[in-house]
């Protein structure tokens, strides 16, 4: 076998073991390892170990000399390398901190005050209580970015009251999912983060670039809530005053300044100082993480067990995060140095396509990857195949990177791996079932491909916010 083809066994072999359930960061450094072994083979420098040893060695210093032969191949230099490439990489220092904001935010008990308060604002508004929880779904996604959060809480928070404000099931349900997904989008995305490592487009960028799709995406779905609850009343009846009470404008004043006002403050402090040039993301999530801690203290909701629960589950999703990228990375160098990536290149080359069917393309692989994996090992395994094409079809790899956010909303929606149908079940009603949350996603579905379209026919979308706040 040619080393090209020896790459794409590699490649075939990791597929194969991904369907069968292995874990996928263990098995991209077992791969690497191992295909790396056979690529960088150099019998030279190991025989050099074993011609060190003498007639009179002893036992041990035999053993210990041959063992250090055979390890003597520079695919362990790279992934100690790369090892230490990824612990030290300043973009994937803002994980654990915006990680650790969001944990904190979701036990700080904001948002069930903030779904009451929207819930009673937008009470004349045709499906207002799924407006209402679209609007905290996205508030929430933008202080936490952390999908099975926001869609356990708001599960359990606006679920059971739309049920009982007799909506219809699926269309409760699939609020809930669709708006759930939002953070991965919305800044601090932590997903922008991992594609900005990934693809070594600047992270500030990408924030400014993510925000006007984002709110295009909930606007979208906060129109088709309206406008099915106009269409089709039965499934979104107008609350009565038993269920949400008229509020006089004072009153609801002051509810708006105790519930909406210091998420606001803190998500601007946050996205501001980093989109005005104020504070490094790292820096911005350091400021986060000690105003989610300020924001639990003031609410009264900070005990040790909260705090020990959002530390734990900070390490956690970091280390998972961590050790997908060094076993990424050094996948992807034993994959490029075989040729598996100029193999790659040089047929999506001789397939002679426009730059609009290899964004269809590389969005309709992705989807369909979102099938069986999670939105992380996408970005972190899938994606940089695709990078270095970018420049061969003259496609911005920051309008690529908004385009995949967008595109990774479906792999938590799109059955049968449709993470965050699996997240409401676990905690809704017994007498809501799978079929009836997979059937309530399906619109919410369509509307990130409408948005994915209005963003390819208006890219200023993405490049407007961008290029106003740093230039071309």
């Amino acid at each position: 076998m040619t080393d090209p083809q020896v790459a794409l066994l590699m490649l075939g072999i990791f597929i194969l073991l991904v369907f069968l359930g292995f874990p996928i960061a263990f098995t991209l450094m077992a791969l690497g390892i191992g295909f790396g072994y056979y690529a960088y083979f150099d019998a030279g420098r190991m025989w050099r170990a074993f011609n060190r040893l003498g007639e009179d060695a002893d036992w041990w210093t035999t053993n210990t000399t041959w063992f250090e032969g055979f390890l003597n191949n520079r695919i362990f230099d790279l992934f100690i390398n790369q090892t230490y490439t990824v612990m030290s990489n300043e973009v994937l220092t803002a994980v654990p901190l915006f990680l650790f904001m969001g944990y904190i935010v979701e036990r700080a008990n904001i948002v069930d005050r903030l779904f009451t308060t929207l819930n009673i604002a937008s009470k004349n508004v045709p499906g207002s209580m799924g407006v209402a929880a679209l609007i905290t779904c996205a508030l929430f996604a933008t202080a936490t970015g952390i999908v099975g959060a926001v869609v356990t809480l708001m599960g359990l928070l606006a679920l059971p009251a739309m049920l009982k404000a007799r909506y219809s099931t699926s269309f409760a349900s699939g609020i809930i999912c669709a708006g759930g997904t939002l953070g991965i989008l919305i800044p601090p995305s932590i997903m922008l983060i991992v594609y900005a490592a990934a693809s070594g487009v600047s992270i500030v960028r990408l924030y400014a670039g993510a925000l006007l799709p984002g709110l295009v995406l909930v606007g979208l779905y906060i129109l088709y809530v309206v406008g099915r609850a106009i269409l089709q009343p039965s499934v979104a009846p107008r609350p009565t005053d038993e269920e949400v009470p008229d509020v006089p404008f004072g009153r609801l004043a002051v509810m708006i300044a105790t519930s909406f006002l210091p998420l606001a403050l803190l998500i601007f402090s946050v996205l501001g100082s980093i989109l005005f040039g104020l504070a490094t993301p790292t820096e911005a999530a350091s400021i986060g993480a000690l105003g989610g801690m300020l924001l639990a203290v003031a609410y009264r909701a900070m005990t040790f067990q909260r705090l020990r629960e959002s530390v734990y589950l900070t390490v956690r999703t970091t280390a998972m995060v961590c050790f997908l990228f060094v076993g990424s990375y050094t996948f992807s160098a034993v994959f490029s140095y075989l040729g598996g990536e100029q193999l790659i290149s040089e047929f999506v080359g001789g397939l002679n396509l426009t730059p609009l069917q290899f964004l269809i393309m590389a969005q309709i692989i992705i989807f369909l990857l979102g099938w069986p994996l999670e939105w992380s090992e996408i970005i972190i395994i899938f994606v940089p195949i695709f990078l270095p094409l970018l420049p061969m079809f003259g496609v911005d790899p920051l309008f690529f990177g908004i385009l995949v956010a967008l595109n990774l909303q479906t792999s938590f929606l799109t059955p049968p791996m449709a993470m965050s149908a699996y997240y409401l079940k676990g905690i809704a009603p017994p007498q809501v079932q799978l079929p009836q949350i997979f059937a309530g996603v399906m619109p919410f579905l369509f509307m990130v491909f409408v948005a994915m379209a209005l963003v390819y026919i208006f890219p200023q979308t993405v490049f407007y916010l961008p290029e106003l706040f740093y230039g071309r």
